[in-house]
């Protein structure tokens, strides 16, 4: 069953209790759901849910992949898909797919995401896809694992780092509240 408008406003507002400062930040999201927005169609232009995931190893480093097409070190994720449940289902679908690592190695450290990011997107004239938003719930893992089979379409290499590479502050201190 695709992921449902009701779902993404529920994981919204369950991510604000937890983080009620993120309230300005998520209230175009809000607004978008208001005026009947299919978030998780990525043909709506206004904004459409990604799904990330950050996954960690004990030790605390940081799986990041080289994507393709972007030729950008990244966390895993994409869109989302008809057959994904929930989001948390869409980022570890996304993550086994990108890295070959079973779903069977890899923990949900909690069902709420640990960050949404909502960034723009530049427009693709090969895909004919306009300047957009992506709203990327990230959720975070855990794995012993290592990295498997790449999605050779999507991604060049993977890579283990510490945690103070991932870039943004927000996301980083989430992260490593997360793990302690």
């Amino acid at each position: 069953m695709p992921i449902t408008a009701d779902h993404i406003r529920t994981t919204v507002n369950g991510f604000l209790d937890e983080h009620p400062d993120e309230k300005p930040a998520l209230a175009p999201v809000l607004a978008l759901l208001d005026d009947g927005a299919d978030l998780a169609s990525r043909k709506e232009f206004r904004g459409h849910a990604t799904a990330g995931a950050i996954l960690a190893r004990p030790g605390g480093s940081i799986l990041h992949i080289h994507h393709l097409a972007l030729d950008k070190w990244l966390l895993p994720g994409g869109h989302l898909e008809a057959l994904d449940g929930t989001l948390l289902d869409a980022a570890l679908r996304e993550l086994t797919e990108e890295t070959g690592i079973p779903a069977e190695a890899v923990t949900a450290v909690t069902d709420r995401p640990v960050h949404i990011d909502v960034h723009p997107i530049p427009a693709n004239d090969a895909k004919g896809e306009p300047d957009h938003q992506h709203i990327d719930f990230r959720f975070l893992f855990r794995t012993t694992a290592d990295v498997h089979q790449l999605q050779a379409e999507e991604v060049t290499d993977a890579a283990w780092r510490d945690i103070e590479t991932v870039a943004d502050e927000c996301l980083r201190s989430r992260i490593a509240a997360a793990l302690r």
